[in-house]
């Protein structure tokens, strides 16, 4: 997808490009700046030297040299001053400033360390919003993946402190439904322990939705019993078959007005994939991806589920990732990459992912 968040030493990452969050001289350092200048190898220091330093915001370029990647962009993020002193713009910049060079050397994938939120001691939680701002802005101007790459798993230890309502809706909602699920197993068990012998037997019988009746009699068994409708006929079964997921998905599309461009975008979905899913009237979506678009047309609640429902799925409140994502519909807030953010941070997996 476009845009994913992951944990990952960013000098291990097989990309077109990788960014060093560098200082002002680009003669390296500690943190991201001293791993990337030793995994690359002298040669990369020896490059820096020619380029004569870097002003804060700014980038520069080099090759990669002994890293998986083909370039290093450098770039020098603001020290956080408590906010006053033009650092978010600055930040912003870094960003920006870095995608440009990139899609001028014509790569297809970078990925980012998160910058400034080191020594520097910019906010990690205000860091992360720059940078997702940042992105997605260009994202939606150019085709391209782009990779925040975090270190450990403290390296943006923002949950709680971004999303304390989900945090509360994921409990009042995932505990709840687990606390029933085991209720409702003991019940079976003891009914189990004390009725061994219907054990084996359904909970409930099963409904014949199938079988009408009308006014008259089935006068030939004489039983004075309704009879049952014929069953329908293969083809009236296909005469009314519905629309599959493609066609839900492209009629919704042109409900809101929207280009094919702007609903991929939004749905943090590559073109290559969407174009799949449009030639394919059969197409079975996952459901990172059937709920990447449910976002990016701002579905209520009531149409995620029919879409899902295309693509074989249903909301689940039995599991974290369907309990955050419905928190967002429910509220209304249709930004695929904040509501990335909230499943990150509780290591689900990200809306738009690749099938």
């Amino acid at each position: 997808m476009p845009m994913q968040m992951v944990r990952n030493d960013i000098t291990q990452m097989k990309v077109d490009a990788i960014v060093n969050a560098a200082n002002n001289s680009l003669l390296g350092g500690g943190g991201v700046d001293g791993a990337i200048h030793r995994a690359a190898g002298p040669e990369l220091l020896a490059e820096c030297r020619t380029l004569g330093g870097c002003p804060t915001g700014e980038a520069r370029i080099t090759k990669g040299y002994r890293l998986p990647a083909k370039y290093v962009i450098h770039t020098v993020g603001p020290v956080w001053q408590g906010g006053g002193h033009g650092e978010a713009k600055l930040l912003e910049a870094c960003y920006t400033n870095s995608l440009r060079l990139a899609a001028e050397k014509g790569c297809e994938t970078v990925a980012f360390p998160m910058i400034s939120t080191g020594v520097y001691g910019y906010p990690k939680d205000q860091a992360l919003e720059i940078a997702i701002g940042a992105v997605s802005r260009f994202l939606f101007e150019h085709e391209m993946t782009v990779y925040l790459v975090v270190f450990t798993r403290g390296g943006m230890d923002t949950g709680r402190k971004l999303f304390p309502e989900i945090q509360e809706y994921i409990d009042d909602v995932y505990v709840s439904e687990h606390r029933d699920e085991r209720r409702e197993s003991i019940r079976r068990r003891r009914k189990a322990e004390s009725f061994p012998e219907f054990s084996g037997l359904p909970e409930e019988l099963p409904i014949l939705s199938n079988i009408t009746y009308d006014a008259s009699f089935d006068m030939d068994a004489g039983m004075g019993m309704p009879a049952a409708k014929k069953p329908e006929s293969l083809e009236d079964l296909l005469r009314r078959t519905d629309e599959g997921f493609t066609g839900m998905l492209l009629r919704k599309i042109d409900e809101k007005g929207m280009k094919d461009s702007d609903c991929y975008k939004k749905a943090n979905i590559s073109r290559k994939l969407f174009s799949k899913i449009r030639s394919d009237p059969e197409y079975r979506p996952s459901k990172p991806t059937a709920l990447a678009f449910a976002v990016a047309l701002e579905l209520s609640l009531q149409e995620t589920g029919e879409l899902l429902k295309k693509a074989g799925f249903a909301i689940s409140h039995s599991s974290k990732f369907d309990i955050i994502v419905e928190y967002f519909i429910k509220h209304r807030q249709y930004n695929i990459f904040k509501i990335n953010e909230a499943l990150f941070e509780n290591d689900q997996p990200l809306l738009g992912r690749m099938d």
